[in-house]
């Protein structure tokens, strides 16, 4: 794990038989081994406390009186005590707010001592309280020693729009505090490695360093994860089973993904077994028409807010037990899993999944379109409509007027909504609608976290009373300010050919370097006179074609220039 020292504060004295409070605010989430350095105050007690944000009170709650917390088991006590509050708000501002967070507690012995917490702790504000009785405490140095996976970033971003700069460190500093010795949901609280989101960190990951030791740890154990029916567990490693059926898909989008954008083919082959009997798994819930029926478990695939039509993350099926998002996810599965077995070799078997994808599709169409409405129904009721289901549609190309779909997905607001996790998925079916130019338009989630003090991505939209500060599957401008706006993309196993096609929108000018499995990829463009400059370079022996407009143009490995 990489170490590296964050100074935070030093150099007081809390004479003796007083009370001292600090409120330390480190500007920036971050993991660290909390250290102390300090001398004296025998028999003083220190409280250090450690929270993501501070939070706004309910001013109507008061604690519970004493006979009434005599009633509270007391493993549960602990919560009856802690007030009740209205979210966070702007993470920068203090005033009025409590402090909620988890403690350390040290008994000085009057020595000298440098004390380090046991493990590193999450936080952006930490709390020091100290209570000394007949001898002063001496506190030289307070730091926290940064730690994590110790990730190279290999990407940069050439632009003067500040914006954009600060979306891409966020989002690296997001993607970096929930690398360990595997990805996890958030520092703070799970610490999981959960499928659903590590597909996207993987591909922050392939997007942003040369390292992939990561992300073939995580399709490993993921791998590993299966049980004797062949689906994965939610999250892995653990030692208390969870099935979310969805994330078990997304494990192989995020083998497809490796398959395509990472070195060794071979390892993405070796774990195809295993993703077979993934799909046999799903194939016993299929019913004549391909459509999933009473999937068990708990279909997460979205925090959408304020929808009742969303139970717990999971979407509404119908009365007849189905549900467009599950059909569509599966569906997409079999298309990856085809091209996965093609290059493989085993074409029966891509040829038995690209059957199983048509009957599918098919079955979607039949039960969920509505012509009047332009859009795919959540069921077959066609009473609940959401971005997620329609943005499905396009991504596994079943869609007849895809920019028509896909402008309704932006206008229509009575659609459930994308939280920052899905619109990963929903961005890229816009894109591949043709509305990529507009993708700078699309980051009003992102925006809004920066304008409300966060230095790193929350969990969903509700960014006033999100209850992480730091998860990683909002990363995704990461991938996409290459992949879309920069344009950069594998157009072949391996990346062994690209295909760059830059969605500028209004910007003028910008570039950027990206790893590649045989060295990096850079791009400069600038646009003058409606003319477009394009300087890009491409690792020795690697080509692939350039897309501006409708025109294309042949790229070589090494330099290439032109004007379009």
């Amino acid at each position: 794990m990489e170490r590296k020292k964050q100074p935070l504060y030093g150099g007081f004295t809390v004479p003796a038989k007083s009370e001292k409070e600090l409120l330390l605010d480190n500007k920036v989430l971050t993991n660290a081994y909390f250290n102390m350095v300090f001398k004296g105050g025998a028999g003083a007690e220190v409280s250090i406390s450690y929270a993501e944000a501070l939070y706004i009170p309910d001013p109507e709650w008061k604690a519970p009186s004493a006979e009434a917390l005599a009633k509270v088991p007391e493993q549960y006590r602990s919560y009856a005590l802690t007030p009740r509050t209205k979210g966070k708000g702007n993470r920068n501002e203090t005033e009025g707010k409590v402090f909620l967070g988890r403690e350390d507690v040290l008994l000085p012995d009057g020595a000298a001592h440098h004390w380090t917490s046991l493990s590193w702790r999450t936080y952006r504000y930490v709390r020091l309280h100290v209570v000394t009785k007949d001898e002063p405490l001496v506190v030289d140095e307070i730091y926290g020693d940064f730690t994590g996976y110790p990730f190279t970033w290999d990407a940069s971003l050439d632009t003067d729009r500040k914006e954009l700069r600060d979306i891409f460190e966020t989002g690296w500093r997001t993607a970096r505090l929930c690398a360990w010795e595997t990805y996890m949901d958030c520092p703070y609280y799970e610490q999981l490695q959960y499928l659903g989101d590590s597909r996207i960190q993987a591909l922050v990951s392939l997007y942003s360093s040369k390292d992939d030791r990561l992300v073939k740890r995580f399709l490993t154990l993921a791998d590993m994860s299966r049980n004797v029916d062949g689906i994965t567990k939610s999250r892995y490693p653990t030692t208390i089973p969870q099935y979310i059926q969805p994330y078990a898909l997304s494990y192989i989008y995020a083998l497809h993904d490796y398959m395509m954008y990472g070195a060794d083919t071979k390892f993405v082959m070796d774990l195809l077994p295993g993703a077979e009997q993934i799909m046999g798994y799903f194939s016993r819930f299929q019913q004549e028409d391909g459509r999933l029926k009473n999937l068990p478990g708990w279909n997460f695939s979205d925090w959408v807010n304020g929808s009742p039509s969303w139970n717990y993350g999971a979407p509404l099926k119908g009365e007849d037990g189905c549900s467009i998002n599950m059909d569509l996810q599966l569906l997409y599965a079999y298309q990856q899993m085809a091209q996965m077995e093609e290059v493989r070799g085993n074409t029966w078997q891509a040829g038995e999944y690209t059957k199983a994808a048509e009957k599918l599709a098919a079955g979607v169409k039949a039960a969920y379109w509505n012509p009047e409405r332009g859009l795919f129904a959540d069921r077959s009721e066609k009473d609940n409509y959401s971005q997620h289901g329609n943005a499905l549609a396009l991504l596994c190309g079943i869609v007849d007027d895809p920019k028509a779909l896909a402008q309704k997905l932006l206008d229509d607001k009575t659609l459930n909504q994308c939280s920052l996790y899905y619109k990963f998925y929903l961005h890229q079916a816009l894109v591949k609608a043709g509305l990529g130019d507009h993708y700078l338009e699309w980051l009003g989630l992102w925006r809004d976290n920066l304008a409300m003090g966060l230095t790193t991505w929350g969990e969903d939209a509700d960014i006033y009373s999100t209850r992480s500060d730091c998860h990683a599957w909002g990363a995704s401008p990461n991938i996409e300010l290459f992949r879309t706006v920069l344009g950069i993309d594998s157009d072949a196993v391996a990346f062994a050919r690209v295909k760059i096609e830059p969605h500028l929108g209004d910007l003028k000018e910008i570039g950027g370097t990206m790893p590649h499995p045989a060295g990096s990829i850079s791009v400069h463009y600038k646009v003058r006179g409606g003319k477009l400059q394009a300087e890009i370079k491409l690792p020795e022996g690697v080509g692939g074609t350039f897309v501006w407009k409708g025109e294309t143009r042949q790229l070589h490995g090494g330099k290439n220039s032109f004007v379009l």
